[in-house]
């Protein structure tokens, strides 16, 4: 580290200039009083004292402090503060204080991180051996009944096989969209960039999700007719999942008899913001900035009882962002919700790496 002597001369200042009173009254009395008094004699007298005090002063006091600060830095530097190694040692004391001020906000806004970190990594592991622990304990207690002696009654054996396929295929369900996550996080997962008919495609979504629908007697629809295509940029097949994860979304929590209402508008010269809106049981404020999260759900226990991943609204957020887009959401408890997300129009198109 480098000295940077900071300098302030208001002590050394002060002290020469008592050195210097004190010196050329002393010795101008004597001189009064031994030999012929000189006003000449007595300025420089003043100037060489109140020079050379200064001077010592100066430098003895900031090579004391020095050596002061200087441990300061060097205890503060084995905390690895990119900070202070890369900082020249003042003698300041005002920015000294500052430094480690900052040194010690920055620490602890850190250390909070970490903290949050630390419990979301715990939420999410057991998250993860919660959402793959029930359907392995489903295959493995079917199995195990089968191997103890159901396995030859017939009738037993195929709809105990049939139900440990679908623990297995909910299974597959989850690794494969933590996959999907984790690949669109890093930027493995290539979008396939090509126009089509947001309209269409949501109408395709509809048709797929037409029985789920009706299991709850929930409407599908659109807030008008739209009599011509809409076309927009993006990956077709994802933007589909992204539509199609909101929409079952929307039937998961949807109430009976109830519509989910899917519109698309125009946002600006540019881009077409496309909405799904239910009139369902709504989410509390408190619940929407964590919606997104993987996992993460409202209901802790009904929503597990829906089936799903628990990622699909998390998917819905990292497809979006792929495409260099924004997700909104709009709710209100025992209302219903709104979740929107934009697109680029097909007339402007953006290259996406």
């Amino acid at each position: 580290m480098t000295i940077n002597f900071k300098k302030t001369y208001r002590f050394a200042v002060k002290s020469a200039l008592y050195i210097t009173l004190f010196s050329t009254g002393l010795v101008s009395f004597l001189t009064y009083l031994f030999f012929t008094f000189s006003y000449r004699f007595s300025s420089i007298f003043a100037l060489a004292i109140a020079t050379f005090s200064f001077v010592v002063i100066q430098y003895r006091v900031e090579r004391f402090i020095y050596k002061k600060v200087k441990k300061i830095y060097d205890d503060v530097s084995l905390l690895e503060s990119s900070t202070f190694r890369n900082q020249p040692i003042t003698t300041d004391m005002a920015t000294l204080t500052r430094e480690v001020k900052k040194f010690a906000t920055d620490k602890k806004l850190e250390i909070e991180t970490l903290k949050g970190r630390e419990e979301y990594r715990r939420e999410f592991l057991g998250n993860v051996s919660h959402e793959l622990k029930t359907p392995l304990f489903m295959v493995q207690g079917y199995l195990s009944t089968l191997l103890d002696g159901a396995m030859n009654d017939k009738t037993i054996r195929k709809k105990y096989l049939e139900r440990a396929e679908k623990g297995v295929e909910r299974l597959i369900y989850i690794v494969q969209d933590l996959d999907m996550i984790s690949k669109l996080e890093i930027g493995e997962l290539n979008l396939e960039i090509a126009e089509f008919d947001i309209v269409k495609l949501v109408q395709n979504v509809f048709d797929l999700l037409e029985m789920k629908a009706s299991k709850k007697d929930i409407l599908l629809m659109f807030d008008m007719k739209y009599n011509k295509p809409v076309l927009v940029v993006g990956d077709q097949e994802k933007i589909q999942q992204a539509v199609m994860n909101l929409i079952v979304n929307s039937i998961k929590y949807g109430k009976e008899k109830g519509s989910t209402e899917v519109s698309i508008e125009d946002l600006t010269e540019h881009k077409v913001i496309i909405r799904v809106t239910d009139n369902g049981e709504g989410i509390e404020k408190k619940n929407i900035p964590r919606l997104f999260e993987r996992f993460y759900r409202v209901d802790k226990s009904g929503a597990r009882t829906e089936g799903g991943s628990g990622l699909g609204l998390s998917i819905v957020k990292h497809i979006v962002e792929a495409h260099d887009e924004k997700i909104y959401i709009d709710s209100t408890f025992g209302v219903g919700s709104e979740f929107s997300f934009t697109l680029e129009k097909a007339k402007v198109i953006k290259k996406l790496n």
